[in-house]
C-alpha cells in the first residue's frame, strides 16, 4: 500500500488526518489501529488523542471534512434551480461526481458510514453528512410544494430511494474495482441512470 508524501510544512493533525483516510479506506475502519495512523503520519498516538480523543473522533473529522467540501460546492448553485427535482438533480449528481473523483473517500462515505460501532446500537452521523442531507429534505419538499415530485409518497421514502439509488451503484463500482472485475458503471452511466430514476418521481405527465 502506497501512503500519501506529507509535506514537512504541515501540522500534525494534517498528517493524521491524511494518513487515517487513507489507511481506513484500504485497511477498513476496525482493522487500522492507532498505532498504524500515528506511525504511517509520522506523529504520535497522543497527538491522535490530543486532536481527535481517538480512532472514532478521526473518522468522524475526516467525513466532516469530505462532506463540508461537498456542501460548499453545493450550496451555491441552488437558488437558481428550476424546481425541487433540478435541485436533487444537482445536489445529489455532485455527490456522484466527487465520490467517483475520490475513491478513498467514497469507500470511507459507503462502508464506513452509518453503521453501529461497538456495544452501541446508535449510528453516529456526522454534522456535515446532516447538512447535506438537510438540503436533499428541503428539495424534495420544495419540489412537493411546486409539483416536480409527485405527492402520493412520503419525503422519507422519496429521499431514501433517491440516495440509495445513487449509493448502490457507486458501492458496486468500488467492491467491481477492488475485486478486479469488469463493469460498465462508468460516471456517465451513474449519472444517467440516477437522472432518468429522480425524472421517473415526477407526476405523471409533468415535463
Amino acid at each position: 500500500m502506497t501512503l500519501p508524501d506529507f509535506d514537512s510544512t504541515q501540522t500534525s493533525r494534517v498528517r493524521l488526518l491524511t494518513a487515517g483516510r487513507t489507511l481506513f479506506a484500504r485497511n477498513g475502519y476496525e482493522q487500522t489501529s492507532t498505532a498504524a495512523i500515528a506511525r504511517a503520519s509520522g506523529s504520535s498516538e497522543s497527538q491522535l488523542i490530543r486532536y481527535f480523543g481517538g480512532k472514532a473522533g478521526l473518522l468522524e473529522a475526516i467525513f466532516n471534512d469530505a462532506w463540508t467540501a461537498l456542501n460548499d460546492a453545493v450550496a451555491h448553485q441552488l437558488d437558481d434551480a428550476a424546481h425541487g427535482r433540478e435541485v436533487i438533480l444537482r445536489l445529489l449528481g455532485t455527490m456522484i461526481q466527487a465520490l467517483s473523483r475520490d475513491h478513498d473517500i467514497a469507500f470511507l462515505f459507503l462502508f464506513e458510514g452509518r453503521r453501529m460501532r461497538g456495544g452501541s446500537q446508535e449510528v453516529q452521523l456526522s454534522d456535515g453528512f446532516q447538512k447535506f442531507m438537510q438540503f436533499v429534505g428541503k428539495a424534495i419538499d420544495r419540489g412537493q410544494e411546486d409539483g416536480s415530485f409527485r405527492t402520493d409518497i412520503a419525503p422519507q421514502v422519496l429521499c431514501s430511494a433517491m440516495l440509495g439509488c445513487a449509493e448502490g451503484m457507486i458501492r458496486d463500482r468500488i467492491m467491481s474495482e477492488r475485486a478486479n472485475h469488469p463493469h460498465t458503471l462508468d460516471d456517465e452511466a451513474i449519472l444517467k441512470t440516477f437522472t432518468a430514476m429522480v425524472n421517473g418521481l415526477a407526476p405523471a405527465g409533468s415535463a
